[in-house]
């Protein structure tokens, strides 16, 4: 209630100034003039401060100048109502003086702190933390880039509601990942269902989790009550409980919830200050504040020194954020509107808040947006950005191998086209490298959100699709096509994971495809399949037994290798 009490005293600062003025001015009826400026405060007061209770406005310059002139405008009104004053008298003068001068700096105000908030966005682009590279690091052997949908992971802790007690009180909150004991997992809340299910419940049950790796996996209940929620009403609703400690923060979002090592959840939501006279974000000083949702007691932390639990300090709603900042005003306001320079525009494909959340090989959790160009009827990507959920920090991946590849929009599309039979649609759509290649992965759901298949699409080539039961086949699958792939004349790398092997040459076998000549071979005392393009190695279509070889190759969990690069001895 602080905050609401604070916020609240903050909007009569002008009104105050107003009333004493007319009670000096207004000698003749002093003490008409103090009874209704008493009683035009007590009441407004009341009403303010339901008002503020409501919608708890935070404390800053705009929102409280605004605040002041309006309760300042009612309240003069007022005065002039309980005072009997006549507008536009020698005995109204006072009052008629300070109502123009009122309405002046409303006229003024609310331009000028549009103009600002506009100058500020400058401001707001350069506090974002950011850096460009080239493309990422491409994905090892062993690496899985796939975690299960949202809605299929809801779709299944939904069908398990009626392990909740008093079930009929609660639905499901927002779904949150997170990597708990180095798994990575999805949270969600059980939540209040409406007013009077809050006013009959008090408190919650607890929350499920379900593993966002497994597409199999089945959800959890966890019993754990919590009496400060998202979906709680008056002083135990979380937002409001924030508010009351740190009424002059604005909040990104709504909060979410994360658990931590001992499985006892808490609720996160990220704060900020603004930019000078305006409203708009400091994004290198973002903060979190970590609420217990059964004492109530809230912590405000910076982002980075969050406990060590918190995949998630920055929100969705943040990252978000920084995406429209970073790709709309690169070159300021005006530029965003005419010239459109090197302007970017977020894609609209993501899991939450049009950004979707995934982990790299170190458990850090970062947003994942697609970027494309602001003119119409291009659906090609321009890279993509990874916000780190932490720092903050952003990192655009722009490099020569991401120009005019398919974007998001264009990857969901293909596999909506591939079923429309079945209506099964894509969903997730995130672009990873693979073996040096720009690949969309793409979850394929039913129209109930089930899982279906995974799809991997080539970004450079709406037509070089491989979809797959699990994620690991479809991954061998898609790499042993790229192998085939006669467009794919480049070895991959050092970084892709690649080994060194050479033996004797103990079987051959060669096809032609309508993509070129496919060797497929056997080393002795080697039972591992290698696969070799012609167009990677020409003279490999002279190979036959008994030649000795030195190979690179990236092999597969499924017995067989793609081989990037070949010497045949004898045939250099």
């Amino acid at each position: 209630m602080t905050g609401i009490l604070t916020t609240t005293i903050l909007t009569f600062i002008l009104y105050i100034i107003i009333a004493v003025y007319f009670i000096f001015k207004n000698q003749q009826q002093r003490k008409t003039t103090i009874k209704a400026a008493g009683f035009t405060f007590i009441s407004l007061f009341i009403i303010t401060a339901i008002i503020v209770y409501i919608f708890m406005p935070t404390i800053t310059i705009p929102n409280m100048s605004i605040a002041n002139l309006i309760v300042a405008f009612i309240g003069t009104l007022g005065l002039y109502g309980l005072t009997m004053s006549k507008p536009l008298t020698k005995a109204s003068r006072p009052i008629d003086v300070v109502s123009s001068g009122i309405i002046v700096l409303a006229v003024i105000a609310v331009p000028t702190f549009f103009i600002l908030g506009i100058s500020a966005l400058d401001n707001s682009y350069e506090s974002i933390k950011k850096e460009e590279m080239e493309e990422a690091k491409p994905l090892d052997k062993d690496a899985t880039p796939i975690v299960v949908s949202p809605e299929s992971a809801r779709n299944k802790v939904q069908k398990a509601m009626s392990v909740v007690p008093n079930t009929q009180f609660y639905d499901l909150g927002k779904l949150q990942v997170q990597m708990v004991n180095d798994d990575i997992v999805f949270i969600a809340p059980v939540e209040f269902s409406g007013f009077w299910r809050y006013f009959r419940g008090k408190e919650t049950e607890g929350y499920f989790t379900i593993s966002a790796t497994d597409i199999n996996a089945q959800p959890k209940f966890i019993e754990s009550k919590m009496k400060y929620t998202n979906s709680s009403y008056f002083q135990h609703n979380i937002q409001r409980t924030i508010y009351g400690e740190y009424p002059a923060y604005i909040q990104s979002g709504s909060a979410q919830i994360e658990v931590d090592e001992e499985g006892k959840p808490w609720y996160v939501q990220t704060l900020y200050k603004p930019i000078g006279l305006t409203n708009k974000p400091n994004m290198s000083k973002l903060h979190v504040a970590v609420v217990d949702p059964v004492t109530s007691d809230v912590s405000l932390y910076t982002t980075e020194d969050a406990p060590d639990f918190i995949d998630g300090s920055i929100s969705s709603e943040m990252a978000s954020d920084q995406n429209e900042y970073f790709g709309k005003y690169v070159h300021g306001w005006l530029n965003s509107i005419f010239g459109k320079r090197d302007v970017k525009i977020p894609n609209e494909s993501g899991t939450e808040s049009n950004v979707t959340p995934i982990f790299d090989e170190q458990g850090n959790m970062h947003y994942f947006t697609d970027m494309s160009s602001p003119k119409e009827n291009i659906d090609s990507a321009l890279g993509y950005t990874l916000v780190n959920a932490r720092t903050g920090e952003l990192v655009y991946y722009n490099g020569e191998k991401n120009n005019g590849i398919m974007d998001s929009k264009g990857a969901r599309e293909i596999v909506d086209k591939e079923f429309p039979e079945k209506n099964w649609k894509g969903s997730m759509p995130i672009l990873y490298n693979i073996d040096g290649n720009p690949t969309w992965v793409v979850n394929v759901l039913d129209p109930n959100g089930l899982f279906k298949q995974y799809a991997y699409i080539k970004a450079a080539d709406s037509d070089f699709v491989v979809f797959g039961d699990t994620a690991k086949q479809t991954l061998d699958a898609y790499r042993i096509a790229l192998a085939q792939d006669p467009s794919n004349v480049e070895s991959t790398g050092e970084a892709a994971g690649h080994e060194s092997v050479s033996g004797e040459i103990e079987r051959v076998v060669i096809t032609t495809q309508t993509t070129g000549q496919l060797i497929q071979f056997l080393l002795t005392n080697d039972t591992t399949i290698y696969t070799l393009s012609s167009t990677k190695a020409p003279l490999a279509v002279f190979l036959q037994q008994g030649d000795h070889v030195q190979l690179e190759a990236n092999k597969l969990d499924n017995g067989t290798a793609i081989v990037e690069a070949i010497e045949i001895d004898g045939l250099q």
